[in-house]
Formats: C-alpha cells, structure tokens, sequence
C-alpha cells in the first residue's frame, strides 16, 4: 500500500496529530483550540492518574507496616484510665482485614479484666443509623420504593409539620411537589442525609421516649421544621426513626429490627451484632464509662431506637465495611447501587460538622480523597465507621468512655493510612489481562487514512497499540506513544497507559488530555471469514470506524 502526502495534508496532519489514541478525539479538541490562550508560564508537570486504581497487593508492604504501627501508638495513647479505658479499632483493605488492635481493659473496675479483642461487644449509638439507610437502598433496589426522592408522605398519610422558613409559610407536607407549589419535598434521601430539616428529636420527648409512630406522626403536626427541606445540614434522629419506621410497617410486612436481622445481620455473618442487651451480649461487652469513670447504663432508646440502639464488634464491622465497598463475599447491594450510597448529597454550610454530608455519612476531604464517616456517642460509648471508598479503605474504632476531645483520632490514623495505602497501589504494576486467542486483533489499522496503527502481542499475551507514520510527534517520548490493552470480555478491550503519565502533554502546539484517555474501551468488530478483526470503535473517544489495513503503508513525501 502506498500513501502519497500532498503539502496540504502535510499541514493538517501537523495540526491535528495527536499521540497513541489521542488522535482519536481530534474532532473535539480542535474547536477548543481557538479559544485556548497559550500559557507562557512554565507550571509543573501534573502527573496522572490522580487516584490509583486499588489492585491486590503483594504483602508485606513497609509503607503500609510502619503507618499501621503509628495507629497503633496513636490508639494505645489515646487510653485513659478513668474516661477511655478501651478501644478495639480494625482496618480493612479491598476484602482483607490488614490490622486489628484492641488497647485497655473490657472492666476498668476489675483488676482482673483482660483487655478487649476483634470480639468484644460496643454500643455503636449514631453507627446504627447507617442500617436504616441501608433499608432505604434495598428497598429502593428491589422496586418496593419508587425513587429516593419520594416524599414521605407517599409512604405514610398522616404526615404533616409548619414550616415557617420556607417560601409558602406554613403547614407543609411532604407532598409531590407541582409545578405551581414552592414548598420543597421532605423526601426519603433528605432524611437519610441530615437534609430533611426535622428537628433533633420530637418536641417534648428525650432519646428514651417509648412512644410509637403514630404518637410520633401526632406530634409533627404542631412542630416546626428547623430549616427548609434540602437547602441545609441539620441533625436529625427523629428522620432516621420516622424513616425505618414507617418503610418497615408500610414495605416489608415486619417491623424494622426483624427486617435488618433478616436482610442485613444473617447475610453478612454479623452473629455479634443486634439490638438488645442480653445477659449473654452484656458479658461480652466493654463497659462503657463517663468522663469521671462511672459505668454508664445501657439505656433502651425507644422509639429511636433505628438512630442509635445498636450494638457490635469490631469483627463484625469489618464485614460490614467490606459490603459497603463492595468487595465482601456475599453481596448486600450491587455495585451502582453502592455508588449511589457512597455518593456526596450536599455541601453543608462552614458551622456544620462536616464539609459535606450522604447517606448517611459526614463526609471530609483528606488528601483529595472523601472520607466518609458515621460518628455515633451516647452515654459511655463512642464509635466511628468510616470508608474511603477510592481506596477500598474502611477504617472503625469503637471507645468504651468518651470520645477524646483534643484529636480527632480518626483523622490522624486516616494521616498515616492514606499516603501509604495510595503509594503501595501506585507502585504495584498493574496486572494486564490477555485475550484467549490475541490473532484476531493484530495487524495494522489506520482512522481515515489519516493516523495509522499497529497492534502487537506481547511476551505475556497482552496486546500493545503503537501509532507509527509521519505524523507522530517524535518529541513525544517512546513510551508515551505505545498503550496497552486489557481484555474485558469477547472482543472489548480497556486503554491502559503505564502509570504515572502527564495528564496533559503539549503534542504539535495542543494541548493533549491523556487522562480523558486512559481506560477508555475499544470495542473490536465481529470477526470476519479469515478470523479477523476487520476494526474497533472507541465510544467514549467519539471514535468510530478504526478500519484495518493490509500490510504496513509505506510513506513517501
């Protein structure tokens, strides 16, 4: 095959040539181009990928040994005598529990106390809410719940409270709002991330009112909200309750503590885990202290019981953990249903707690990943289960006493765990996948007689993709003109470069995203009578009909 280069052609193809599968998106980048200032500034070289993908780690690490045994000092620290005499934390990463460490006595007041283990039982108070939440999910998952952003009163009639902040000024529902109704919907994602605007508790009640939701629905209708529904961050345990209480009664035909032992605890092996303090749970139990070292009872809560009765392990949260990053051996929800769940809802203004707030999580940022967090205190207990999910990173400590108030423990253990996890999966190469039979797919390939490319076989089966012609910009280093390809399934491939890579490089005067490119598909088409691929699509480049050739062009100017 001969291709003969007219001078014309010449000075298009300098302005359009991009490296490896850039080329492919030059039919957005160059409307860009006209508007693009040039920088004359030199900057840094930002390098990609901005999150490494999590891959299996070849243990042990020494980044990751050394970080866990900073935790390890933080926590034993952390124990005091009087007002936090024990702590059981554990990490888990992808599907594996990477560490556990269990400090103090389960009885401060017993010389003879052993100190706590993986096993040993804490209330979890505020924890507990993430299993209302989960309910929601499912609910939603398995069609018995429309949308999550139904209103409430879709699920119960008798549901109504004043809310003199919002712009109609008065008694509101949580109905459907028309096109010509300015009240927002208290629907059931609000109330799952403290966006709802329902108060803390219901008026005259404390945590221990034993009420039922009838009497709790009675005395909404003379409250008031305390912010207009999805407009503000307000902590609310009455929306968890009402939440739990009215899907499990109206959804499931059994009350919520059954449906969660049922749908939740048995399926995740979660044996340590429940809601009432039996003899049995209460000898396997820390005891919880104030601040003065007096054991705390173990109050039932009650109608609120779905914001904060719970108790568990730290074994058991680790399973707990691994469901919720979607690597646990039974699966609770699927994986975009999780993705939902682990997604932030709202920016919450500077005097909440948190940056951000999900379902049910308080959500920060640390080293530009979001760290989700479910902090729960109550009466001589304090834990926190908290999740990076970009990691597959689950961290939980649960506190017989009260939570230290000079350092957020959580925070400093997430200083030393995140930089080591995040290095230990950059410098882990990643594990290419090879098709069953790579001839189908090798050969040269060229899109439009414009950017031509040659598909190879390596060593261990993998394919490589390599641009080639008088085009290519041999400023471009080697390596960055050379992709690989990780088989998927029948015909489909995933764009792999070799990590780090700049996340912008300068090709021919443009400015080229690589990272726009890196794992992008390319979707082989059916194979023709000789048993070969007659070319591939690339969809997510814009990309289409990247046709094979017969033999290598030969140029000539």
């Amino acid at each position: 095959m001969k291709v003969k280069w007219t001078m014309l052609g010449m000075v298009v193809f300098f302005l359009l040539s991009v490296v490896m599968t850039c080329c492919f998106i030059w039919q957005y980048r160059m409307p860009k181009l006209k508007t693009e200032a040039v920088q004359k500034t030199e900057t840094t070289e930002e390098m990609c990928p901005r999150f490494p993908e999590p891959v299996p780690l070849a243990h042990p690490i020494t980044s990751l040994r050394v970080a866990l045994e900073k935790i390890d000092v933080l926590l034993r620290m952390s124990i005091h005598s009087t007002k936090l005499p024990a702590i059981s934390a554990i990490v888990v990463l992808n599907n594996t529990v990477l560490w556990n460490g269990n400090f103090g006595k389960k009885n401060v007041s017993d010389p003879f106390s052993p100190a706590p283990n993986e096993y040993t039982v804490y209330r979890i108070a505020s924890v507990s809410k993430i299993f209302p939440t989960l309910m929601l999910y499912k609910l939603w998952e398995d069609g018995l719940v429309d949308s999550l952003d139904d209103p409430l009163e879709k699920y119960t009639a008798n549901f109504s409270i004043k809310n003199p902040l919002g712009s109609s000024r008065g008694q509101t529902s949580s109905t459907v709002r028309t096109l010509g109704s300015q009240s927002p919907a208290i629907t059931l994602r609000r109330m799952a991330s403290q966006l709802s605007g329902l108060p803390r508790r219901l008026r005259s009640t404390n945590l221990l009112w034993s009420g039922d939701t009838e009497a709790a629905l009675n005395l909404l209708q003379d409250d008031v909200l305390v912010a207009d529904p999805g407009t503000k961050c307000h902590y609310s345990n009455v929306a968890f309750s009402l939440l739990a209480n009215v899907l499990s009664q109206k959804l499931t035909g059994s009350d919520f503590e059954t449906w969660v032992s049922d749908n939740i605890l048995e399926r995740l092996s979660m044996e340590d885990t429940g809601f009432n303090f039996t003899p049995a749970i209460q000898r396997q139990m820390a005891v919880g202290v104030y601040s003065n070292g007096q054991p705390a009872p173990l109050y039932n809560l009650g109608w609120y019981r779905p914001a904060g009765q719970m108790y568990s392990t730290a074994a058991d949260m680790a399973k707990l953990m691994m469901a919720l990053l979607g690597v646990y051996s039974d699966t609770l929800l699927r994986q975009d249903t999780l993705n939902t769940m682990l997604t932030p809802v709202f920016r919450c203004h500077s005097s909440y707690f948190a940056n951000s707030t999900g379902t049910p999580w308080e959500i920060n940022e640390q080293f530009g990943y979001d760290v989700l967090r479910k902090d729960g205190d109550l009466d001589g207990f304090a834990a926190t289960l908290s999740l990076v999910p970009r990691l597959k990173l689950g961290l939980v400590i649960l506190m017989a006493g009260v939570r230290p108030a000079d350092k957020d423990l959580v925070r400093q253990a997430f200083s030393y765990l995140i930089p080591a996890v995040e290095n230990a999966y950059r410098d882990t190469r990643r594990t290419l996948r090879a098709p069953p039979d790579p001839a189908p797919y090798l050969g040269f390939f060229t899109y439009r007689n414009m950017t031509f490319y040659e598909i190879k076989v390596e060593s261990d089966g993998v394919l490589v993709m390599q641009q080639f012609g008088p085009q290519v910009d041999k400023t471009v280093p080697s390596k960055y003109r050379t992709i690989r390809l990780d088989y998927l399934q029948n015909r489909v491939f995933r764009v792999v470069f070799d990590s780090p890579y700049p996340c912008k490089m300068k090709v021919n005067n443009a400015l080229v995203s690589l990272e726009a490119q890196d794992r992008q598909l390319f979707n082989f088409y059916l194979f023709n009578k000789k048993g070969l691929s007659p070319g591939f699509d690339s969809p997510g480049l814009n990309t289409y009909k990247v046709l094979r050739i017969a033999s290598r062009p030969y140029f000539t100017s």
